[in-house]
């Protein structure tokens, strides 16, 4: 850590909270320098003692994180006229908030939390976390088809995606394991090569894995399962 450093970003990196949430707590007179009320845009020098008071132990008790299953024709959020969005869908008190998305064709697992610091940790390209698909095409796979899935596929921008893991699953089906999550990936991998999916279902994200969970269902992450998943994203429960 660089100092100086700005008081919200020092309780982000310091897991307190996320800045946003970091910035409610210094105008709640939450923080302290040195003894002092922090005020918002206040920086922290190397050697500062920095108290936080009972509002960030009463946010961390908030948080909450869930495995949801999208159901194909709803969109991430903010949805245009017409549309529904998983916020319209989702039966729980309470805001959450997606965390990356899934295209309004596609199907399956995508996490749901209140916890805004985990935004950047798991959705940063850098962290090279896996995400596991199975998908359906409109003709049969063979092993050329997979041998160039899995090496990396130029897309219709020029960019060439990453080696991945692919294997057949069946005569139009593959599983598909990525580290990295350009828009409609998947989709346009396949239009590179020929192919149209015809369906598209996210069952497992890091450690957390789909499970039974029907659409429009969710399941609430606890105990190892939690644990695990944030450990591996650097976060402290």
């Amino acid at each position: 850590m660089e100092y100086p450093i700005r008081i919200n970003r020092y309780l982000a990196v310091k897991q307190y909270a996320s800045r946003r949430e970091a910035d409610r707590l210094i105008e709640d007179g939450q923080v302290r320098i040195n003894g002092k009320v922090a005020s918002l845009g206040d920086k922290v020098q190397k050697g500062d003692s920095v108290e936080v008071g009972a509002g960030a132990k009463a946010l961390a008790k908030k948080r909450v994180y869930l495995a949801f299953c999208k159901p194909e024709g709803v969109v991430t959020h903010s949805p245009e006229r017409g549309q529904k969005s998983i916020a319209d869908i989702l039966d729980y008190e309470g805001r959450m908030f997606p965390i990356g998305r899934l295209d309004m064709d596609s199907r399956g697992l995508i996490i749901l939390t209140n916890d805004g610091r985990i935004t950047d940790k798991l959705l940063n390209p850098e962290g090279a976390h896996e995400k596991e698909y199975l998908v359906r095409v409109d003709k049969p796979v063979n092993p050329e088809f997979i041998a160039s899935m899995a090496k990396g596929v130029l897309l219709d921008d020029g960019y060439k995606t990453r080696k991945c893991v692919v294997e057949s699953t069946g005569s139009k089906q593959f599983r598909i394991t990525l580290t990295e999550g350009k828009k409609r990936q998947i989709r346009r991998m396949c239009e590179a090569l020929g192919y149209a999916v015809t369906d598209l279902l996210r069952i497992r994200i890091m450690n957390i894995r789909l499970r039974e969970l029907r659409a429009g269902e969710y399941r609430q992450l606890v105990g190892a399962e939690l644990q695990t998943f944030l450990k591996s994203i650097g976060i402290n429960q």
